[in-house]
């Protein structure tokens, strides 16, 4: 049995580190480049009214410089265009000097004729993600800088009327906070960047207090959104190497026709193409370039303030941020063009494709493809160019004049940039007033570049291709060759829409000829969310692309597709096969958060397997053989099951919501959006598929988290040895009656003063000495009976003689005579207080973010307020002071405490399977339910 038991948890810990690694160091390293201060950072305290001061001490609000521009400013008196930065979860405020520092450089290169002046928040470096008691403080603080910021320009001719926001992590999701004070003028904030902004759900909720928020600032931008259309707001998440946040949190919940509401991947962002890490993503120079050309694109030349146009804020953020046309935002698009040209630049193409390397002489050079007998047989035309020069090149002829065309209209606008070429594919159906296709190849800077293009039947390059199944594990291959005799090709991956999911496409291309060719880009195109993944090879070449997804389906519609640009008459085989290892990531990716839950849940489980052990045998069962006992999933998810199955029917929906029962939390696995407020879409098939999955990580984690508490409790006690008297009594460590009364009052009038986090901790450390004078007082007695026999009078380890022994057995209060037996209870005790410690270890690390919170923040205040511990601690707080005195005897006297307790132990595992998945804090209160019940069993 115990073989078998450490097998399995073995198993189970090499699954955890696999998908670990996948997580952590699966893809790659930051591709992002550094950006660079050219002179020295300077950061300007702005003053604010004495009644904020005083209200926010710990907050600050900071103006941005550099070299001359900071002396510049150092009265205060700015032109600029007000741009403020927030930073997030224990962010610093110098973290908006790449901001800064790149948009001075840029105002510098436009000789100062605009510029902007960049201003930072101190939030004293906060726990935000892990605290929500001070969000609303911070959203408030948000508002008072705002208001400071604009008083700074009040002399200005032309003063700006709102401010620019650049959040951060919770800084993004503090900034959307800002419109539900009651108080704030919707119009001082009309664009919003986000930079890795958890903006669906807390990546941890660890309190009541984060969810409020989030509920209060989810329902501000969904159900009561009319004011705040014209607020334009723009979320980029990460990437897979954001492991903090990922990015299926950063998608914005708001009215789907709001269209001011944008969300981006930075994988997917033109001119960028990388994934960013959580902390990368402020200083990611591919991605703070993009931010800056926004804002200099959004200044109008005659204020030097930001636009108030929804339009063109648009405009801009699709032509930075997601397309990025030839077209600047706001050219004229729809004006005639004409042409210039002499007859002889002018050449019409016969063929269905083009293949053209401009040549190092200067020469205006248009291609023609005619379209009048080619509308029925061909659906789209598609061509491609490595010239990256941003100007027009395709154009729609509307006005023949022999072999040339006098009058066009532009379509360049369709044009997206990709990572070798800019491409562009344009319906013909849609074009029945154009004649001919017109490709500009001219080069009048003499640049060698190729033009590659054609006309295509969409539906003859696209084929469906069936993903395996995600339990496959790599064993089954889907494989599809491709004779490119086309530039584009698209691979429907059907079935693949869950983010459980994880492949592997290996591409292999080969050519007959070795002439020179544009390379080729693989893309993964998500038609549901903007989170599309490139690469680029060269031919020939073979590319191994890992294929996850950061967001669900919403709707049974679409798969992920996979575009191809290839080279023509080339040959390529696309090998689709599922990466377990990838599959494990990315469960712990969305479910890893959950894991103390399921861990909680094996505790309870292993502590009951021990009382039942006790109840039978009078000894509990070892660390062991209470795991292979609590292995025994069915009992815990079947009754979730159940319990989803029937809220499945209205009637039993009706006596659930009548009762006033919390909502069934679903893991997740299915949606982007928080499952909690729905109690019907939290019934789920594959989060219940892979909850048994998450039992075995759980079970690792609290099997090997005992094992090395175990071995710390070892150590320390040898350490501490010294400092006590050996004892041979099962009652070591425990206090009296008085004394425990007097411990509970105190703790609880530090956790009522102070934070309830540092009582529960104190508790705790006192339950550990208890393990601690156990363990001591174990090997004290194992000691004695080795040495007792032999009458040997050479020191022990333990600082005594074996000739003292005789001595020894007498103390403790008249303690029994030292036989095996003795030891037996003792080692009993042990075994059951070290689980017990185990237990009360992991609420304690549960509740620790909110004591560190108090420490950082002692020097302001003494009390933690709002503080998510208290008063639901103090049950915790007295039960903790009694089971020190607890040992396997008492728990035998009372019969019907430790029948009821056995019975409900069980369904308190359920309860937080089925409740505290997406509410993490409540694990809190089970297991304080759970030692409370044990209690009463020690003393009832």
């Amino acid at each position: 049995m115990r073989l078998a038991v450490y097998a399995f948890c073995g198993f189970a810990l090499v699954l955890l580190l696999v998908g670990l690694r996948e997580l952590l160091f699966g893809f790659g390293e930051n591709r992002c480049s550094m950006t660079y201060m050219f002179e020295y950072p300077e950061y300007r305290r702005v003053q604010l009214p004495k009644r904020v001061a005083r209200q926010y001490p710990s907050y600050g609000l900071y103006l941005y410089g550099e070299g001359t521009y900071a002396q510049e400013t150092r009265g205060l008196k700015l032109t600029g265009a007000p741009v403020l930065f927030l930073p997030g979860n224990a962010g610093s405020y110098k973290q908006a000097r790449s901001l800064g520092s790149v948009a001075l450089r840029k105002a510098e290169n436009l000789d100062r004729r605009i510029h902007m002046n960049v201003f930072t928040i101190d939030f004293n470096e906060e726990l935000v993600a892990l605290y929500g008691g001070s969000l609303r403080r911070q959203t408030q603080f948000l508002h008072e800088s705002i208001k400071a910021i604009l008083r700074l320009y009040k002399d200005r001719p032309d003063p700006p009327t709102g401010v620019v926001l650049v959040g951060h992590s919770m800084g993004g999701v503090v900034a959307r906070a800002l419109f539900t004070l009651a108080r704030f003028n919707p119009r001082l904030v009309s664009l919003i960047i986000t930079q890795a902004s958890p903006h669906q759900a807390p990546v941890l909720s660890l309190d009541p207090y984060i969810l409020e928020f989030y509920s209060t600032v989810r329902h501000r931008w969904t159900t009561n959104a009319e004011d705040l259309r014209n607020v334009t707001v723009l979320s980029v998440g990460g990437g897979y190497l954001d492991f903090q946040v990922r990015s299926g949190l950063t998608a914005l919940s708001c009215p789907i026709d709001d269209l001011n509401k944008m969300s981006v991947v930075a994988t997917a962002v033109p001119r960028t193409w990388v994934s960013t890490d959580h902390i990368s993503i402020v200083w990611c120079k591919e991605l703070v370039l993009a931010t800056v050309r926004v804002f200099f694109d959004l200044i109008e030349l005659e204020t030097g303030q930001f636009t108030e146009s929804p339009e063109k804020r648009m405009s801009v953020l699709n032509y930075h941020f997601f397309r990025h046309p030839v077209l600047q935002p706001g050219g004229a698009q729809d004006a005639p063009v004409t042409f210039s040209a002499p007859p002889e630049a002018w050449k019409e193409v016969n063929t269905l494709r083009l293949f053209y390397s401009a040549p190092k002489e200067a020469q205006v050079m248009y291609f023609l493809f005619a379209l009048s007998s080619r509308r029925k047989a061909y659906s789209h035309f598609h061509c491609r160019s490595n010239n990256m020069e941003m100007t027009s090149w395709l154009y729609g002829c509307t006005q023949m004049s022999g072999s040339m065309c006098v009058q066009a209209v532009d379509l360049s606008s369709q044009t997206e940039l990709l990572p070798a070429y800019k491409a562009v594919t344009v319906k013909i159906s849609e074009l029945l007033s154009v004649s001919h296709l017109i490709i500009d190849a001219s080069n009048p800077s003499g640049t060698e570049f190729v033009v590659e293009c054609e006309l295509q039947r969409a539906k003859s390059l696209t084929v469906s291709v069936q993903v395996p199944h995600v339990l496959s594990f790599g064993l089954t291959v889907s494989d599809i060759s491709i004779n490119s005799s086309g530039l584009l090709h698209t691979l429907q991956l059907q079935d693949f829409h869950q983010i459980y999911q994880a492949f592997r496409i290996t591409i292999m291309s080969h050519c007959k000829t070795t002439k020179d060719r544009l390379p080729s880009v693989y893309r993964l195109r998500v038609p549901w969310f903007r989170e599309d993944f490139f690469d680029t090879a060269s031919i020939p070449s073979v590319s191994d692309i890992y294929s996850m997804l950061h967001t669900s389906r919403p709707d049974n519609t679409s798969s992920a597709l996979l575009q191809l640009h290839t080279a023509p008459n080339c040959q390529y085989k696309v090998s689709i096969r599922t990466s377990f290892p990838k599959v494990l990531g990315q469960i712990l990716r969305f479910c890893g958060p959950v894991l103390p839950i399921y861990s909680a849940a094996v505790l309870l489980l292993m502590i009951r397997a021990q009382l039942s052990s006790i109840k039978r045998s009078g000894h509990p069962a070892g660390m062991q053989e209470g795991m292979s006992k609590s292995l025994q999933f069915h009992k815990l998810e079947l009754p979730v099951l159940l319990l989803l199955l029937l809220l499945r029917q209205s009637w039993f929906q009706d006596v659930w919501s009548s009762l006033g029962l919390p909502a069934v939390d679903s893991l997740p696995l299915n949606s982007v959006e928080d499952l909690s407020q729905d109690p019907k879409a939290s019934v789920q098939e594959w989060p219940r598929i892979v909850s048994p999955l998450l039992c075995v990580l759980g079970s690792s984690i609290a099997f090997w988290g005992s094992a090395v508490l175990r071995v710390f409790v070892c150590f320390l006690s040898f350490v501490l040895a010294p400092l006590h008297r050996p004892s041979v009594s099962r009652d070591c460590g425990t206090l009296p009656l008085h004394s425990q009364i007097l411990l509970i009052i105190f703790l609880s009038v530090l956790g009522g003063v102070t934070c309830g986090a540092l009582a529960l901790m104190v508790s705790s450390l006192l339950h550990l000495y208890r393990v601690l004078r156990l363990q001591m007082t174990e090997r004290s007695l194992s000691h004695m009976l080795n040495l007792a026999p032999q009458k040997v009078s050479q020191k022990s380890e333990n600082g005594f003689r074996a000739s003292d022994c005789h001595s020894m057995v007498k103390e403790c209060n008249g303690s029994p005579l030292l036989t095996e037996s003795v030891l037996q209870d003792v080692r009993d005790d042990l075994q059951l207080h070290f689980s017990l410690s185990t237990l009360l270890t992991l609420t304690m690390m549960l509740t620790i973010p909110s004591l560190i919170h108090w420490r950082h923040n002692l020097r302001y205040w003494v009390h933690l307020d709002p503080d998510p511990c208290w008063p639901h601690v103090v049950p915790l707080l007295i039960s903790s002071v009694l089971l020190i005195n607890c040992n396997t005897v008492t728990l035998l006297r009372s019969k019907l405490m430790l029948n009821l307790t056995l019975h409900l132990l069980l369904p308190l595992c359920v309860g937080m399977l089925a409740f505290c998945p997406l509410h993490i804090y409540r694990v809190t209160y089970f297991l304080s339910a759970a030692v409370t019940l044990l209690v009463c069993s020690c003393y009832f």
